[in-house]
């Protein structure tokens, strides 16, 4: 048994059964805590022996429906660590007995780790067993009953064009191009760490539908301020290496509040702030429904607010 990192500071669960090597890589941002349940999940996953009863089978039969399904998605590794998360848990369980197991693990996790981390785990086990009820293993959706805990994502900070050029200027040069491609795209960081040359066409920026949150295709206008930074993709950065410079970058310029997905929450701002209607800034950002764009609305409104007491001074003054 063993847990090591890599060069990119991703860890490495491995363990031998029967003679046989088994290895699980852990996705970025993952903890030595992280490493530990899961090391001690594949270990009782070796050994695991359940009977067999009709309608209601173990969840260590159901969970291996899902890690092969997951293998599927946009983001297996990450699927697959959030579903082995849920394994001290599910140990022992029914299909039938899911919710209640979850709802213990969500109360153990509270305080190790937050909200939407493990919303995450519960996800993944809802979403095994829709696959076991659709499948015909269950027969009806045990995940139905999992509840999610609450999150509060509401944390929006909108920067000015000069904070973001304060910021940028204490980036170094790969860094500093995730940056202004960011604010003058509206990206998200793993749409613009899988930008290729060849999704430059016609003076527009393609993001291609397996790199999208959404898994929705869309393009993006290329403007005269956004080809210098473009030349730089390929970017020769990971996703680790991004979020440490960009780290340090924001200790030096002295904005340690600032994450990464501000600058696209600050591109929304700064094109309502212009007078982009809100659906246009949809479409700039990817947003599958006008409802996850609304909630720039108020600075419309304030915008709007601002048109009118220029009115009502000139009305004064007259």
């Amino acid at each position: 048994m063993s847990i090591w990192t890599d060069k990119q500071g991703r860890l490495h669960v491995g363990i031998m059964v029967g003679g046989k090597r088994i290895h699980r890589r852990l996705p970025e941002g993952a903890s030595a805590r992280d490493a530990k349940l899961l090391e001690a999940e594949l270990l009782r996953a070796a050994n695991r022996k359940s009977p067999s009863i009709p309608g209601d089978p173990p969840m260590a039969s159901i969970m291996g429906l899902y890690m092969a399904h997951a293998d599927t998605l946009r983001s297996p590794d990450t699927a697959k660590f959030h579903a082995m998360r849920s394994g001290q848990w599910l140990e022992g369980v029914r299909a039938s007995e899911a919710s209640v197991a979850m709802a213990k693990m969500a109360k153990d996790m509270r305080g190790h780790y937050a909200p939407g981390t493990i919303n995450r785990s519960l996800g993944a086990v809802k979403a095994a067993l829709k696959l076991a009820f659709r499948s015909g293993m269950i027969p009806e959706d045990y995940g139905s009953k999992i509840t999610r805990l609450p999150e509060n994502n509401e944390r929006h900070l909108y920067l000015s064009i000069e904070e973001v050029k304060r910021l940028a200027d204490c980036c170094s040069e790969q860094v500093r191009a995730a940056v202004w491609i960011a604010l003058l795209t509206g990206c998200r960081r793993g749409e613009i760490l899988k930008m290729q040359p060849g999704d430059i066409q016609e003076g527009r920026l393609r993001i291609r539908a397996g790199n999208t949150k959404t898994l929705r295709e869309r393009t993006v206008p290329i403007i005269p301020v956004l080809r210098p930074w473009l030349e730089y993709l390929p970017l020769q950065i990971n996703a680790e290496g991004l979020k440490t410079g960009f780290r340090r970058a924001r200790e030096k310029a002295e904005m340690p509040h600032v994450h990464f997905h501000d600058l696209r929450h600050s591109c929304a701002s700064l094109l309502i702030n212009m007078g982009v209607s809100l659906h246009v800034v949809k479409e700039i950002l990817g947003h599958t429904t006008i409802k996850t764009t609304e909630r720039y609305a108020h600075l419309d409104v304030e915008r709007q607010q601002e048109a009118l007491m220029m009115l009502s001074k000139a009305v004064d003054a007259a």
